[in-house]
């Protein structure tokens, strides 16, 4: 087994690494859409407490989805390699068609299995996180 920490992805936010390659099999922590070397979320705009004022759930997958592309090709994989998939979602029903939309145009080529969810939320103000399985 061995851990990745991507440089060109976000820190994580917690205490693990970006990914672990355990055989031929890469398994990516969850990601999300924050800007590496910075606390800035594309598509957030937050109140005064902190707290999520107004989001854009296509600004959010879209940077999720670079995020994925530089952890996987920092570790030695690529998009094509990706397996499956599993989609948190903090708005199910406002935010799943827009979502499933721009994730077919991403992932026609390589057409993983996928899970999505909702969540109640996730660690910082995000509405959106990817947990990843590749081949290397």
């Amino acid at each position: 087994m061995e851990n990745f920490l991507s440089k060109k992805a976000p820190e994580p936010v917690g205490y693990y690494p970006h990914a672990k390659k355990v055989g031929g099999l890469l398994f990516l922590s969850g990601v999300g859409p924050r800007v590496v070397g910075s606390k800035n979320i594309p598509g957030v705009t937050l109140n005064n407490n902190g707290e999520i004022a107004h989001y854009d759930i296509e600004k959010q997958t879209l940077s999720t989805f670079n995020n994925v592309k530089l952890i996987l090709e920092d570790c030695g994989s690529d998009w094509e390699k990706i397996i499956d998939v599993t989609v948190f979602l903090t708005n199910m029903s406002g935010d799943f068609k827009k979502f499933n939309s721009l994730y077919k145009q991403h992932f026609s080529s390589c057409f993983p299995c996928r899970t999505t969810v909702e969540v109640l939320s996730l660690p910082t103000p995000i509405a959106i996180e990817l947990k990843v399985i590749a081949a290397v």
